[in-house]
């Protein structure tokens, strides 16, 4: 029995697109294969199949600690200091 086909359409970068299709291609299927694998997988493993993680830099507590640093250095409070290069 084949179940019904739906479209799904959504935007995203170009350039990411155009890396996806040469892949897509290398490994011999369509993005549309690669897509329904994923939301397969998806479906399967009610998560997603791979580790999604936020680079730590952009951190809320960061970013503030750098706002105070900068805030800081502007009014004086707190100078920068010349060292010697760590390799």
């Amino acid at each position: 029995m084949e179940m019904a086909q739906t479209m799904v359409n959504f935007r995203m970068d170009s350039e990411d697109k155009h890396n996806m299709e040469t892949v897509c291609r290398e490994l011999g299927m369509s993005m549309t294969t690669a897509f329904t694998i994923f939301a397969k997988k998806v479906s399967r493993e009610k998560r997603i199949p791979f580790e999604i993680s936020i680079d730590p830099f952009y951190s809320e507590s960061n970013v503030s600690y750098l706002k105070k640093l900068v805030s800081d250095i502007d009014s004086g409070k707190t100078k920068l200091v010349e060292h010697d290069l760590i390799e």
